[in-house]
């Protein structure tokens, strides 16, 4: 049986490294938390993803949801253009003859657009992938892999209020260019998210022409430099690495052309990456010093595979890793360790992720953040034994809840992603509605187990006196619930 010591640095480190304690209690994973750790990233090198708990694993593949999303936008632009009697026939029915009906219309009424329902396809996705996302966090005994792809996604983030076509494919986009990948190589993912069409429509990369392509010339269309400034800014560089405008405009001519097939042809797909030379401006580039010679997409493969490995991509990624696990202003020696792991690796991120859960700097206590909303929302499920996220109607009111406590899921303000520091989620407002969330959990929470058994699972050693009183005392189990939630203990990591 475990010592109350183990017990207390296994609760630490699932709260840390993962989404929480489960509703079974701690158990065997006080035996050798760091071992358990270690066997959740075996576990995601050597398997497949897994069909989420609760979820539905037929989710469809971004073509596919590209070709519905297009196929019901047509639909819905011809609905709604006014419809023009026959001209053939007379505007005003003739006497004696039945009055003119038109979708369903009175006659003699004046004819003007289809009533048509709205768009449902980007909603309806949004919601089978908000399951399933939730689903993969119910399932882990640690969900320390799970937390690598909620890092990631928001590092690579892309926001659903862009418009229909991002909100349908942001699911998929997790689930194709970030969740196979935080346990391969960095330039991996940077390649697989810079082609991601939701990436791409994000930042308008579609509408990128060289001025002197053909397309240029012809449309006199220009560069849009969003997505090869956010390259070098937030997705390998960072700010003040060095770079300058003039490698901001040269990345952007190297990844004219990267764009999203509209239509099929015998060369593309309806919704997947292509690259367009009648788009792409000729010629060698340079960024950071290199020349980059012509020669269609590779040029700006080349060019994302350097960015990739550079020192500033290490340190900048050891900086944000850091950051998120331990501390707002994380200790020197860690993120040394975690730009070392990433340099000598090339960039392999289960080298660099089993640095992070190696190192001494990252198991202090008294280091900590605040839980950031979806974390929080994702271990008060687990806490509870909570599953079946499949249905909208159960996961409508969490969503409801995300929006409120500021993190909408996939809806960050810009391409910078959700903040990562503490005044950014710790104040009244944000703690108003961290209460109103924690009361919706006690309310719905599934069977009938007592809150203070809850609390000696999920808590353990590290319940304060206080909280144990607090719960105990509680009104009612909705109530020592709630209070269990909002405890400090439960509140920061």
């Amino acid at each position: 049986m475990a010592s109350e010591r183990d017990t207390r640095l296994a609760v630490f480190a699932v709260n840390r490294f993962g989404l929480g304690v489960k509703a079974d209690g701690i158990g065997g994973l006080a035996d050798d938390i760091r071992e358990r750790l270690r066997e959740e990233v075996r576990a995601g090198l050597s398997a497949g993803t897994p069909a989420p708990q609760g979820g539905d694993s037929g989710l469809q593949t971004s073509a596919a949801l590209f070709r519905a999303w297009r196929e019901q936008e047509d639909f819905l632009r011809v609905a709604r253009m006014p419809v023009r009697p026959d001209p053939g026939q007379p505007s005003t029915p003739q006497p004696g003859t039945p009055g003119l009906r038109v979708g369903g219309m009175e006659p003699n009424k004046p004819v003007g657009p289809l009533r048509v329902p709205g768009s449902t396809i980007p909603q309806t996705t949004y919601l089978a992938e908000a399951a399933a996302r939730m689903g993969y966090g119910l399932m882990p005994d640690i969900g320390f892999v799970e937390r690598l792809v909620i890092f990631w996604s928001n590092h690579f983030a892309i926001a659903t209020s862009k418009g229909g076509q991002v909100k349908t494919l942001a699911g998929a986009f997790e689930r194709e260019a970030i969740r196979p990948y935080v346990l391969g190589r960095f330039s991996d993912m940077l390649l697989a998210v810079e082609t991601h069409p939701a990436m791409l429509m994000y930042l308008d990369n579609q509408q990128s022409v060289g001025p002197q392509s053909q397309a240029g010339k012809k449309q006199r269309k220009g560069l849009n430099e969003n997505l090869a400034r956010e390259i070098l800014e937030l997705h390998t560089l960072g700010v003040g690495s060095g770079y300058s405008q003039a490698d901001v405009t040269s990345l952007a001519r190297t990844i004219t052309g990267w764009t999203v097939a509209y239509n099929d042809s015998p060369n593309r797909v309806q919704g997947r990456f292509i690259f367009s030379a009648y788009q792409h401006e000729p010629g060698d580039h340079s960024v950071l010093g290199t020349s980059y010679r012509a020669g269609g997409a590779v040029q700006g493969q080349m060019a994302l595979l350097d960015l990739a490995r550079h020192p500033a991509t290490a340190r900048h990624v050891a900086r944000k890793l850091a950051r998120h696990f331990t501390a707002d202003v994380p200790d020197p020696k860690l993120v040394s360790r975690l730009e070392r792991s990433f340099i000598d690796t090339d960039g392999d991120l289960a080298a660099v992720s089993l640095t992070l859960i190696e190192a001494p700097e990252a198991w202090r206590e008294e280091t900590r953040k605040p839980r950031l909303p979806y974390e929080f929302l994702m271990a008060g499920l687990r806490a509870t034994g909570r599953s079946g996220l499949d249905k909208s109607n159960a996961v409508n009111p969490l969503l409801s809840a995300l929006n409120a406590m500021g993190q909408g899921l996939w809806d960050p303000s810009g391409p910078n992603g959700f903040p990562d520091t503490t005044d950014a989620w710790i104040s009244a407002e944000g703690m108003t509605s961290r209460l109103e969330t924690a009361a919706m959990l006690g309310r719905q929470a599934p069977g009938a187990r007592n809150p203070n058994d809850v609390l000696a699972g999920v808590l353990g050693p590290l319940a304060s006196k206080e909280t144990r009183v607090a719960v105990s005392r509680a009104d009612s189990r909705a109530q020592g619930l709630a209070l269990l939630f909002m405890a400090p203990e439960f509140q920061w990591r």
